[in-house]
């Protein structure tokens, strides 16, 4: 893609119609949790098999990450996203027929490759034509991202008590993919209809440093869909109602959209981002030890904690990895290997958490776990020079 700057209106309505698109790539997973229970009251699903609803759309979307930017490139950013939005909208709309929970899982998986194509395409195209405030528009996308997950989670069980239908609750959500659709239609003059080839779209597998980014990307998104997938279902089996439960998640989202936000524009001052990575990570930390000694007290201290951790982690991961090229090509390379791998790690979570409750009879050595993994990346962080990063990819 070239780095073109785009005059100030065109780059307003561009920057909207992509929080708008950013908006659709949560709510198919984020409305699960808070419908759990009804959902399981209708069709026979344990808790591993629940997982699967969280897990096969990230894993989905990491497989989908490798060959994303390929078909970007075939048909061009507007035609890509375009096709993605279609087929997010479907799957979501398809929740209001299923029967099964195999129809609900293939429904899930099929959301995740929409999810994948967008999300390969949009730290690239960023990259290119924002190229003087990447941190600052990353965190407007991904604060999007969160948005969208915050907007499924507080109102999915409101839309199934005014319905009286789970699905309902689950299907909504194919309105948002609509409106993205008709406000990305209107940005076709600002986007061409192929990406130029002007470098050839490198491999990574053979690179540690990519694949310390990956892991890196990978182990924080795991606390982000492993708390989106069973947060809620945690605080049902704590003695709260489905719909108090999902307001609780809407709450830790929308803290995650405000650091979304405002992280990285903090982060922006300098290149150096391991001291607000590190702060990240104990923010995580502090949260998932409240979340399982005391989550009856302060129960809204926890997931404020755990919602800016992640939320600012999130993007901080992506931006960290953009830091280690200039060029908008070899950038989007390197984060669809970051994503790719990263997801498929993420996937494993819910997954493990599930197992987990279904063995032990509760999701806190779930919590436990992934306070074991942040204090690692704690360390990891440490190793992120951006003295160094020249040297990284020769």
């Amino acid at each position: 893609m070239e780095n073109i700057r785009a005059t100030s209106r065109p780059a307003v309505g561009l920057m909207l119609a992509i929080a708008l698109v950013a908006l659709n790539l949560r709510p198919s997973m984020a409305a699960v949790g808070p419908l759990l229970s009804a959902i399981r009251g209708d069709i026979a699903l344990s808790f591993s098999l629940a997982s699967l609803l969280t897990m096969l759309p990230v894993t989905a979307m990491g497989l989908g990450m490798f060959f994303g930017l390929s078909i970007g490139r075939r048909l061009g950013e507007r035609r890509t996203v375009m096709l993605s939005l279609l087929i997010i909208g479907l799957a979501t709309l398809s929740r209001w027929f299923i029967d099964s929970a195999a129809e609900l899982i293939v429904g899930a998986v099929l959301a995740g490759f929409g999810i994948a194509l967008i999300q390969a395409l949009m730290p690239a195209l960023i990259k290119s034509r924002f190229a003087d405030n990447v941190a600052l528009y990353m965190g407007l996308y991904v604060t999007s991202i969160m948005g969208g997950a915050a907007i499924a989670a507080s109102f999915a069980p409101l839309v199934m008590l005014q319905t009286g239908s789970w699905r309902a609750g689950l299907a909504i959500w194919a309105a948002l993919a609509l409106l993205a659709s008709m406000l990305w239609w209107a940005q076709r003059a600002n986007l061409p209809h192929a990406m130029p080839e002007t470098h050839k779209q490198e491999s990574f597998f053979r690179h540690p440093r990519a694949w310390l980014l990956a892991v890196f990307f990978g182990l924080g998104t795991a606390s982000y869909t492993c708390v989106l997938a069973w947060f809620a279902p945690y605080y049902v089996e704590q003695g709260w109602s489905e719909q108090h439960a999902g307001l609780l998640l809407g709450f830790l989202t929308a803290m995650e959209v405000i650091a979304g936000l405002l992280v990285p524009a903090i982060a922006n001052r300098s290149r150096d981002r391991r001291w607000v990575l590190k702060g990240l990570l104990l923010l995580i930390i502090a949260g998932f030890c409240g979340l399982t000694l005391t989550p009856h007290h302060l129960s809204l201290l926890w997931p404020c904690l755990l919602g800016l951790g992640i939320g600012g982690l999130f993007p901080m991961s992506l931006i960290v990895s953009l830091d280690h090229f200039d060029h908008p090509q070899r950038a989007a390379s390197l984060t669809a290997f970051v994503q790719g791998i990263g997801y498929l790690i993420a996937g494993l979570s819910p997954l493990l958490a599930g197992t987990i409750r279904d063995r032990l009879g509760s999701f806190e050595w779930a919590w436990w776990s992934l306070t074991a993994v942040m204090v690692m990346m704690w360390l990891m962080a440490r190793r992120f020079d951006p003295r160094h990063y020249a040297r990284q990819f020769p």
